[in-house]
């Protein structure tokens, strides 16, 4: 199947590693031209040789508007437009509530919620004035299904599903769809050395899921990749679960 992605310009934030590289990866392999960032320069310059030689790689960090505005921008004058834009970002720390204080949860917004808004501010404009767009975000299962220990990215995760919604609402009449892409447990790095430390703790998360086994990054980026596609043109407000059967809700 011709997913429509030849020359198609992409960006995907967070991308040196884990979900963010192996979406910017697939998007690369289906033809589309990509553009990364992450906080570490030499990470990101490193994935982009990775990925292939026309990519634009830049250190941003997305919770600073002004470092994302400059970033679009930089996307706009190298490619020429914005036609897909994957938000992405590391997840807040594990507490519970009484763990948490003022600052947590505005670091956890920054992070999570405006980085999300900065790139919506940023691309969505220029997505509506050229009648066709893709606004995809990367959040978490936890969106469907709140996880023991996680209040923070249950909690600010949902307001930005809660956004995808609402901006699919506003954009849909102008060729722009908006979805986002919860992943369950998923082969990346960090996960793996998370693991690493407890034998045990991989084959308990497996056996969770419906598939029981973990995902790897690359049938993440694949869900990513089809919608953000020509092929997902009737997809839009979509909290689409990546997770193997993880989420047991009716809507899952």
């Amino acid at each position: 199947m011709d997913l429509g992605l030849r020359d198609k310009v992409a960006i995907v934030a967070a991308a040196s590693q884990g979900l963010g590289f192996a979406v910017a990866e697939g998007l690369a392999q289906e033809g589309a031209r990509v553009a990364i960032c992450s906080r570490d320069a030499v990470a990101i310059a490193r994935a982009a040789e990775r990925i292939g030689p026309e990519v634009l790689a830049v250190p941003v960090d997305v919770t600073d508007a002004e470092q994302v505005h400059a970033f679009v921008a930089a996307v706009r004058s190298r490619f020429g437009r914005v036609d897909i834009c994957v938000t992405n970002s590391g997840g807040p720390p594990a507490k519970t509530f009484e763990q948490t204080n003022a600052a947590d949860w505005e670091s956890a917004v920054r992070l999570n919620l405006m980085s999300t808004l900065h790139f919506a501010h940023a691309v969505l404009p220029g997505m509506k004035a050229q009648g066709w767009g893709r606004f995809l975000t990367i959040t978490s299962v936890s969106v469907k299904q709140p996880l023991d220990g996680l209040i923070l990215s249950n909690s600010v995760r949902a307001a930005v599903a809660g956004l995808v919604k609402s901006l699919a609402n506003e954009y849909g009449a102008y060729g722009v769809t908006v979805n986002n892409i919860c992943p369950g447990f998923t082969a990346t790095d960090r996960l793996n050395t998370i693991a690493g430390h407890d034998p045990e703790l991989r084959d308990r998360w497996a056996s969770q899921t419906a598939l029981k086994r973990i995902a790897t990054p690359e049938e993440f980026a694949n869900a990513v990749v089809f919608l953000a596609s020509e092929r997902a043109s009737y997809l839009t407000g979509v909290s689409l679960a990546v997770d193997g059967g993880l989420t047991r809700g009716l809507l899952g």
